[in-house]
């Protein structure tokens, strides 16, 4: 047996694996040198097998040079480093013979090979590690001679454990390819299922029991164990290096042990440490599981030193900026060890504050994570492990997480909210501090960055969630209630407080009762000695049992009172922030938003008065556009808490109880909404009913509420569930239409004729019944359409001849009429006798009426369905004498005709374009059948099947369709074009030509017809008649512009701003000229007209309905205007506008211009104004050439003011010209002279 030499061999391995000379090598190893190929499974066999056989019988054979050189020779064979860091250049090694200088760049060992190699070391060096055991036990003090055996063990098991993670790394690394031909794929054909971590594990275990002999009698010098140690630990890094390895948590942990081992009982602390920094540095996977190791460490083997060394060398480490990785690690590292070991860390926080000035905020957040874990372990510390200044620990570190909400980095803003989070689920609750955060928290609602104001949102959540105000009264947070408390306990208070005159007695009294009792008492003795009466002694003994009563009874109102005030002052700022909430809502991002939803879920449940707002604003949601993944998932949200809140009965209620639940909750969202949260419950509702989330039994309740004919029951709870019947139908119209006879009943009968409003929605839920609602681009389906004489369209015909003065007439009449056109067959025949008959009711009878007052600013509903009624039969145009019109009562009927007669002309378009849909369906279809019939061309004045002829009989409606296979399509659409621009409003046989000249009469005549509510709804109409022709439109649009310029009721300014908006539609080459008009209304006095024209102009610009002039101006001054909805939709509209071909980059100078002309802008208002227009310049070429434009105005500016505003738009401008710069620091200078 040779001595081997460890030192020589490390040196050598170290440098290169294949320098050692392995020249005792079995001689068929040493044949395969320069003869690969015999390099074979079978040939290793044969040399390993007799080798592990008397290895196994005696492990100190390992010393033999052929034992020893043999395998050495076979692992070379393995390379000991990934393929990607291989280089013939590192070693030099150009004699080399054949075999090894392939196994440079390729494994010739076969991993089973590998594998083999590596069970007999372990066995070898298990089995030796027993016997120096056994010998210890012993007492045999002879231990020495071990030495070389074990270190040639350990040689060889660092060598297989390199070797095994390079062949590991490459086989993942070649997992993906193919292909891969050559003798060496041949060698690896059974790798596949290969897996050394059961061998790894059995090696790191053998290492640790290697290390628990008494390692100090075998090694006498430290460096000679130090040596050994190294031959350990080195490996136990590498495979650390591997994050495939580090996710096994059996090899995590034998690894750490080794290690653990190696720190605590042989020196090996600063080499860890080193390592330990090395690791943190290079390997990002090796934060965490280096913290768990120095936590096992501190733990288990009861060194915290280390871990305190790291943290130091950490604070002190300087990082480059442009080393992203390492401060990452670090940052994971410390937060991590914060986490497991927050005692450790406590100890060495004063260093590791220093990285709070760190300037990359990794690091920062590092520090906040740390705090927030520290506090959570001091709160948790029990009375007795308390140190003397813990109070002021936990203040400074929740200082340090107030301090960074206002972090320069959102990242750090977003930790230190996130930590807080963490901290809201202790049972600690620092109530002063969760106020501090709530206010903060609110603060950071308007913060730039998304990620902040969510994680803003969810603190709040969890503050209110978790709020400390629950002891008394429960934990709702009504802030009327918690008042009404506070009230009441200052009333108490009040009661018990001595007289205003003797200020603070109760205070004094207890005082009093401590001090000044052994003073009166010697006092007593020395002057009085005349005892006091029994009497005396037991009204003072109760006297003052009744003042320590009252003393204690004033404490403990005034630790209540301070309860109340704290409360109140909490729920004071959650009520601050939920206005912001409610604005997230529209944010463009989903996580924001749903967040948001959750926050008004959770405040709903805690009975916070803001959050009813906040659920309602959540309706509009619905509208998210659901053609991504994020649209969708926000709508699923919305659909998700309004079920949790309105529609899951408590799961204790029978089936009948739940019903009555859901059923109450559905009509109790109808309560107050306004049209547009009408219009988002009812997509909500169509969108539950389609995904079955309504029952059968809910709907049948509904029918009940609605149906009920005793009187105690609520007009809004019968309009309710009719409006929530109606929204279901559109997903469902059956709904409708097996209960119809309840409708016509209730709706339709005698007490739809007393609740017009209840009338009103229940047309709109008989409209349901039918789905004839055009899509764009697809074919119209069949409808399914009621004869006139049906019941249903009988009653909706009568219910126009309701005699009401109410303004809810007006709704009930639009809707009648709308849902006369949706149901019946020939709708323009059942209209036609609906106007004959309330003409003869204003005109043939003159029954005096009580005279009406003059009604102003009457509720229009103006939201024109566009659509018109032609009637063919003739009708004797009215005599209408002006003078006689005089009492208000005729006023009022004449109002409300004309009012059906403009709805009904809307509605008739519609029906036009309806038929023409139909037509060519019937067409299509009748071709389909009969492919060999030829169309037939037909002259434009020809018959044509027109829609008006509403009485045909069955026979002539099948002649119709025997004629259609030979009418030209383009000859029917001109024949409906046609019947619209001549017929409606001037045929001869048209009921609607002789209203026309009555509605311009009465708007030419506002003095001899001076009823607003005339006035009003003539103007309507006549807007409604203009919609229908070109040559009316035409003829009235001066005077239609002229009663938008000069009409006091701003409803109906606000008409003919959506009027003119349609025509603008429809007519583009007449209203194109006349646009100024609908701009002037943006500088109108009415705040609901300035809204109306601004809504209208957003669309007929952005849908391209008009062309943009010099008037944009006007538009950009909204975005500065005092009315918050207004700024909101200017600000959209240039949002749209800026996607649109450079639109606000080619109006720019016109807007400026127009902005800058305006005497009556405020510099202030107008600086603002440009700002944000000017954020539309994205380009720096238009930047530039904006600047260009612009510059020349500043040598012709003629005043201050104007120079002024030249100059502040260039500095907006990035455009980097030095001439323009250089003329504007001139023109500063001359304006500065001159003033």
């Amino acid at each position: 047996m040779a001595d081997f030499d460890i030192n020589a061999s490390l040196k050598a391995y170290l440098d290169d694996p294949q320098s050692i000379l392995t020249p005792e090598a079995d001689a068929a190893l040493l044949d395969c040198e320069n003869d690969p190929d015999a390099f074979t499974p079978g040939l290793i066999n044969s040399v390993l097998n007799p080798i592990a056989d008397t290895i196994g019988e005696n492990p100190e054979t390992i010393t033999q040079a052929s034992h020893l050189d043999s395998l050495q020779f076979l692992l070379k064979c393995a390379p000991t480093l990934p393929l990607s860091q291989r280089s013939d250049k590192q070693y030099g090694a150009g004699t080399d013979c054949e075999l090894f200088a392939i196994c440079r760049q390729t494994s010739y060992l076969p991993a089973l090979s590998v594998g083999k190699l590596l069970d007999v070391v372990i066995s070898g060096l298990g089995a030796h590690a027993e016997i120096v055991h056994h010998e210890e036990q012993e007492g045999d003090a002879e231990t020495a001679h071990h030495k070389s055996t074990l270190e040639a063990f350990a040689f060889l098991l660092q060598w297989c454990v390199a070797a095994i993670e390079a062949k590991s790394a490459e086989k993942s690394a070649a997992a993906p390819a193919r292909g891969k031909g050559g003798k060496g794929a041949k060698a690896k054909k059974g790798d596949g299922s290969w897996d050394p971590s059961a061998q790894l594990q059995t090696a790191l275990d053998t290492m640790t029991k290697v290390m628990k002999l008494k390692l100090a009698k075998i090694f006498v010098t430290t460096s000679e164990r130090d040596t050994f140690i190294g031959l350990f630990t080195r490996p136990v890094y590498l495979i650390l290096e591997s994050e495939q390895r580090v996710k096994s948590t059996a090899i995590r942990m034998h690894a750490f042990k080794v290690l653990c081992v190696a720190i605590k009982h042989h020196g090996h602390a600063y080499g860890a440490q080193t390592s330990i920094i090395q690791n943190l540095t290079y390997f990002e996977h090796l934060a965490e599981p280096m913290a768990e190791f120095l936590n096992i460490l501190a733990e288990q083997y009861d060194y915290p030193q280390l871990a305190e060394e790291v943290m130091k060398e950490l604070s002190n480490k300087e990082f480059s900026a442009n080393d992203t990785k390492g401060p990452k690690s670090v940052s994971t590292f410390v937060a991590r060890l914060s986490e497991l070991a927050p005692r450790v860390v406590q100890r060495q926080v004063s260093y590791l504050a220093k990285l709070l000035e760190s300037e990359n905020y990794t690091l920062r957040c590092a520090i906040i994570e740390v705090c927030g874990n520290l506090i959570a372990m001091l709160s948790k510390a029990e009375e007795a492990e308390r140190s003397e200044n813990h109070k002021g620990q936990i203040n400074a570190f929740f200082d340090v997480l107030e301090e960074r909400f206002l972090d320069i980095n959102p990242y750090c803003r977003c930790r230190a909210i996130q930590v807080y989070v963490k901290l809201c689920e202790l049972e600690t609750k620092y109530p002063k501090r969760r106020q501090k955060a709530t206010e903060l928290a609110t603060q950071s609602l308007e913060d730039k960055s998304s990620n902040v104001r969510r994680n803003a949102i969810k603190l709040l959540g969890r503050l209110m969630a978790t709020h400390p105000f629950a002891v008394l009264h429960g934990g709702l947070l009504n802030y009327g209630e918690w008042n009404e408390r506070l009230e009441t306990c200052e009333a108490e208070l009040n009661a018990l407080k001595p007289p205003a005159g003797t200020p603070g007695l109760a205070e004094r009294t207890q005082a009093d009762a401590t001090v000044d009792e052994g003073l009166l008492d010697d006092a007593t003795q020395v002057e009085e000695k005349a005892p006091m009466s029994e009497e005396q002694q037991m009204a003072a003994f109760q006297k003052a049992q009744e003042d320590a009563a009252t003393a204690e009874a004033l404490s403990k109102l005034q630790l209540t009172r301070r309860y109340y005030v704290e409360a109140l002052r909490f729920i004071d700022t959650l009520h601050d922030a939920s206005p912001h909430i409610t604005q997230l809502l529209g944010s463009k991002n989903k996580s924001e938003v749903i967040e948001a939803m959750d926050f008004f879920v959770v405040a709903d449940a805690y009975h916070l008065e803001t959050a009813k707002s906040g659920i309602r604003r959540m309706l509009r949601l619905i509208w998210t556009k659901g053609n991504s993944d994020e649209g969708k998932g926000v709508q699923t949200h919305l659909i998700e808490c309004y079920k949790g809140l309105f529609f899951d009965a408590p799961g204790n209620f029978s089936a009948n109880d739940a019903a009555n639940y859901v059923a109450r909750n559905m009509i109790s969202l109808t309560f107050g909404a306004t049209p547009a949260e009408l219009t988002s419950l009812e997509q909500l509702l169509a969108t539950m009913m389609k995904e079955k989330c309504v029952s059968e039994l809910v709907i049948q309740k509904l029918w009940q509420v609605y149906g009920v004919q005793k009187k105690e029951i609520s007009k809004q709870q019968r309009r309710g569930a009719i409006i929530v019947l109606g929204m279901l139908a559109l997903a469902d119209p059956d709904i409708i239409v097996k209960e119809m006879e309840i409708c016509l009943r209730i709706g339709l009968g005698g007490i739809g004729r007393k609740d017009l409003v209840l009338a009103r929605y229940t047309c709109i839920a008989l409209m349901r019944m039918t789905d004839n609602k055009p899509v764009k681009g697809t074919q119209a389906k069949p409808s399914m359409r009621l004869p006139n004489d049906h019941a249903v369209l009988v009653r909706l015909a009568n219910l126009l001849d309701v005699q009401s003065d109410s303004r809810d007439w007006y709704g009930l009449a639009e809707q009648a009429i709308g849902a006369i056109y949706a149901l019946s067959k020939h709708p323009d025949v059942l209209c036609s006798e609906i106007v004959r008959r309330k003409t003869k009711a204003v005109f043939a009878k003159k029954a005096p009426a009580s005279e009406q007052p003059d009604i102003d600013n009457s509720q229009l509903d103006a939201d024109g369905d566009v659509e018109m009624s032609d009637a063919q039969e003739p009708e004797v145009e009215p005599e209408f004498e002006p003078a006689e019109e005089e009492d208000a009562g005729s006023a009022l009927g004449l109002s409300q005709l004309l009012f059906a007669v403009g709805h009904i002309a809307l509605k008739q378009i519609v029906h036009l374009e309806l038929c023409e849909q139909d037509f060519k369906r019937r067409k299509a279809e009748k071709e389909k059948s009969n492919p060999g019939l030829s169309p037939v061309k037909k002259t434009p004045g020809g018959r044509t099947p027109a829609p008006k002829k509403g009485d045909s009989k069955k026979q002539e409606e099948e002649d119709e369709l025997d004629l259609m296979a030979g009418t030209n399509e383009d000859d029917f659409t001109d024949a409906i074009a046609h019947i619209r621009e001549r017929e409606l409003l001037y045929g001869p046989q048209s009921l609607l030509s002789s209203f026309g000249p009555l509605a311009k009469e009465i708007c030419s005549n506002n003095t001899s017809y001076p009823n607003a509510e005339l006035q009003a709804q003539a103007a309507l109409c006549m807007a409604k008649l203009m919609c229908v022709s070109s040559e009316y439109c035409e003829a009235n649009l001066s005077l239609l512009i002229t009663i938008l310029e000069r009409s006091p009721s701003a409803v109906t300014r606000s008409n003919l701003v959506v009027a003119l908006g349609d025509m603008a539609v429809m007519f583009n080459n007449l209203i194109d000229e006349n646009t100024e008009y609908l701009y002037g209304r943006l500088s109108d006095t009415s705040l609901p007209v300035k809204r109306t024209c601004l809504m209208t102009l957003t669309f007929l610009i952005l849908a391209g309905q008009v062309k943009v002039k010099g008037q944009l101006g006007e538009m950009a001054k909204c975005v500065e205007d005092p009315d918050e909805r207004i700024r909101e939709m200017s600000r959209m509209f240039f949002g749209e506008l800026a996607g649109k071909d450079n639109a606000v980059y080619n109006h720019f100078v016109d807007m400026f211009s127009l902005l800058s002309s305006d005497a009556e802008l405020e510099e202030d208002r107008f600086k603002k104004v440009i700002k944000f227009l000017a954020s539309f310049i994205e380009k720096d070429k238009h930047a530039k050439q904006l600047a260009g434009k612009l510059a020349p105005r500043l040598q012709r500016a003629e005043t201050e003011r104007q120079w002024k505003d030249v100059a502040y738009v260039l500095g907006l401008l990035p455009h980097k010209n030095e001439e323009i710069a250089k003329m504007v620091d001139e023109g500063c200078k001359v304006v500065e002279t001159a003033a």
